[in-house]
C-alpha cells in the first residue's frame, strides 16, 4: 500500500468518475493496474508541476500513467477531452449541492486580460512608453 499525497482523492470521489475513465480504452484483458492509482499518479503531476520521470516510486510506473493521461486528455469531436468533461460534470454536482444554477449565468473579465484586437478602429496614446528607433 502506497502512502497517501495531498493530490490523491478519496476513493468515494473516485466512484463518481470511475465509469467514464473506465470506458474510454477498450478492455481486452484484465487490467494489472487501479486506475484509481493511476488518476492519483496523474493529478500528482498536475498538483506538483513536476516531470513524468520524477512520478514518485509509489505509483504505478511513470511511462503508463502517462499513456492514460495521453487518452484522457485527446481532444473529442467538441474540443473537450474525457478530463474537462469530467471536471465541467464535477463542477455542475457541486453547484447543484450548493443550491445554485448547474452553470454560472455571469463572466467577469477585467481590461487587464483581454488584449485589444488588431481590428479596433482607434488606438490610443501612451505617452510613458519610450519609442525605439
Amino acid at each position: 500500500m502506497r502512502k497517501a499525497y495531498p493530490s490523491d482523492i478519496s476513493r468515494d470521489q473516485y466512484e463518481m468518475i470511475k465509469e467514464e475513465l473506465e470506458s474510454c480504452k477498450k478492455k481486452t484483458k484484465p487490467r494489472e493496474v487501479d486506475l484509481y492509482e493511476i488518476l492519483c499518479g496523474v493529478l500528482y503531476i498536475v498538483k506538483e508541476g513536476c516531470t513524468w520521470r520524477a512520478l514518485p516510486h509509489d505509483y504505478p510506473d511513470y511511462n503508463l500513467v502517462y499513456y492514460y493521461f495521453s487518452i484522457w486528455s485527446k481532444k473529442e469531436e467538441f474540443g473537450l477531452s474525457l478530463l474537462d468533461s469530467i471536471l465541467a460534470e464535477l463542477v455542475k454536482l457541486e453547484r447543484l449541492s450548493n443550491d445554485r444554477e448547474a452553470s454560472p449565468a455571469m463572466l467577469i473579465a477585467d481590461s487587464k486580460s483581454i488584449q485589444n484586437a488588431d481590428t479596433a478602429t482607434e488606438k490610443g496614446y501612451d505617452a510613458g512608453k519610450k519609442k525605439m528607433a
